[in-house]
């Protein structure tokens, strides 16, 4: 089991190296081709690799530098198959429009063992809300 826990850590590492360098095709490389992508912004869900590649241009596209990630509190839990993993992750760097962000997102993503590796089938990123004004809380930290 450990060995199949830093595997997925592993597959989170390069995901994370993807996003980090805006490469396109290296942060596609762990997902799924039917993928299913529930983000914090519309619409309710993204399906399949072409809507996630789309997604995730947008976004690219809006900062200026690089995006750090980091990792906080990562759980791993491996079933055969199947993994788990939640974990908290800081997006952070400069915007297009020149603000330097850094904010906490929760995400959790569902793996299965494929004959070329794990794959990321299932991503969820979500942030809490206020719910009193409708409005995310990215002020808070871990």
């Amino acid at each position: 089991m450990v060995s199949t826990q830093s595997e997925v850590r592993a597959l989170l590492d390069r995901r994370s190296e993807a996003v980090r360098v805006k490469d396109i095709d290296r942060l596609m490389s762990p997902y799924s081709p039917d993928i299913v992508y529930f983000d914090v912004v519309p619409p309710l869900r993204y399906v399949g690799s072409a809507a996630m590649r789309g997604r995730f241009l947008q976004w690219f596209d809006r900062w200026q530098s690089s995006i750090g990630q980091e990792f906080h509190e990562l759980a791993i839990s491996v079933s055969g198959d199947i993994a788990v993993a939640h974990m908290l992750i800081r997006a952070s760097g400069t915007l297009t429009n020149g603000h330097e962000v850094g904010y906490w997102v929760r995400a959790t993503d569902c793996c299965q063992r494929s004959p070329h590796g794990w794959l990321i089938t299932h991503e969820h990123v979500s942030l809490p809300v206020e719910m009193a004004s409708g409005r995310a809380a990215m002020e808070l930290v871990p």
